[in-house]
């Protein structure tokens, strides 16, 4: 009886003995795990040429715009245009009741008429008068007066030609035409409707469209910041003479490149920014004054930009960027930035980082400042697994 107890404290110690031996072989393998080093991903940063730009908010604007006002007063008689349509300079869009001016015009000229036939007259006898004189036929001062006669008839003559010329410039502002060309809007009169001049209402307005402006504010901060990169040499170019591309308000880009034609010289001290002005060409009339428009303002063009992924930027508890980069000797080192702008997506680092440098893209969880890590090309394919 006392065998087959033996025996089985036996096999109980040998199942001990072997659960003992894995147990410290699932501790050893943790360890070893433990003690792996980490795997990141990298990229090695290479300075690039890019066009460094920024985008701006504006409202689109009429090259040439005129408001049509009525110069004399009467009754509109006829409107000889299509609402909406293109006119040209010169061309008849209302006509006001010109008999009243057509009258006047003819009495101014009736009395420069009479004036001008008694002219020749007065001079006649004046130079008669002159030369009775030499032979004292007649006295100096009937002589003088003949003269003084003639002087004040010529003088007449003139003012009758000033009020027969303003006589006929109100009967041509019956005709009221258009001052520039362009596109019409709607009018604001219907004929039988009482024109008074200069009134403050316009009968319409015409605008010309093949060019418009687009006026857009921008902050002072970011001009001095222009103006920073460009005395640094960190871009090349001019903020004055800039091309400018330009975005609906439905987000599709306009296919005409515009320029930068004027930047203002005064802060608005409400808002802290200065207007600009571009120009575009609109053969299409696609641009219509009023539009949203986003413009794309192009800054310069940077030699020698660093350009880091935007998934290897993080940010610390105080919001500053900061990206992890592997030195020399695979250690990892944290690196506090200083970033510009985003360039599609990248990030534009003005401090912090150079060319050459091994940002960690990948395995950020895993690694912490002095850690010794692994690296490999971020992208590349990984290692086969080791067979079992």
């Amino acid at each position: 009886m006392q065998t087959p107890y033996r025996g089985g404290m036996i096999l109980i110690a040998g199942a001990l003995m072997a659960g003992t031996a894995g147990t410290l072989t699932v501790g050893c393998g943790k360890k070893e795990q433990a003690k792996a080093t980490p795997e990141v991903a990298v990229v090695t940063l290479q300075p690039e040429r890019v066009a460094i730009t920024f985008e701006l908010p504006g409202r689109t604007s009429a090259y040439l715009m005129a408001e049509v006002h009525p110069q004399v007063n009467g009754i509109v008689q006829k409107r000889h245009f299509t609402e909406g349509s293109d006119v040209k300079e010169g061309e008849l869009l209302y006509q006001i009741d010109p008999r009243p001016y057509q009258a006047a015009y003819d009495t101014a000229a009736a009395a420069l008429a009479r004036g001008e036939a008694n002219l020749p007259a007065m001079r006649k006898r004046a130079e008669r008068f002159k030369e009775l004189l030499t032979v004292n036929a007649v006295g100096q001062q009937d002589s003088e007066d003949a003269a003084a006669a003639f002087k004040q008839a010529e003088a007449e003559v003139q003012a009758l030609k000033a009020g027969a010329e303003s006589a006929r410039i109100n009967l041509g502002y019956t005709r009221i035409t258009a001052p520039i060309s362009g596109r019409i809007g709607k009018s604001n009169v219907t004929p039988g409707a009482l024109a008074t001049a200069y009134q403050g209402m316009a009968f319409t307005t015409i605008q010309q469209l093949d060019q418009v402006y687009v006026d857009s504010p921008q902050s002072s901060a970011t001009l001095l910041g222009i103006q920073r990169n460009l005395a640094a040499n960190r871009i090349k170019g001019s903020a004055d003479s800039a091309r400018v591309k330009l975005l609906l308000e439905d987000g599709t880009p306009y296919p005409q490149p515009g320029l930068l034609k004027f930047s203002d010289v005064t802060v608005d001290p409400s808002t802290g920014s200065q207007i600009l002005r571009m120009v575009f060409p609109n053969p299409r009339h696609i641009l219509l004054p009023g539009m949203y428009v986003r413009a794309i303002v192009e800054e310069g063009v940077a030699e020698q930009a660093i350009l880091v992924p935007q998934q290897g930027v993080t940010r610390d508890p105080k919001g500053n960027a900061i990206a992890m980069v592997v030195d020399a000797s695979n250690k990892v080192e944290q690196r506090r930035l200083k970033v510009d702008r985003a360039i599609g997506p990248k990030w534009l680092v003005t401090e912090g980082l150079n060319a050459g440098d091994r940002v960690i893209l990948e395995g950020l969880q895993k690694v912490r400042p002095g850690v010794a890590v692994k690296v490999v090309p971020f992208g590349a394919k990984p290692a086969p697994a080791a067979a079992k």
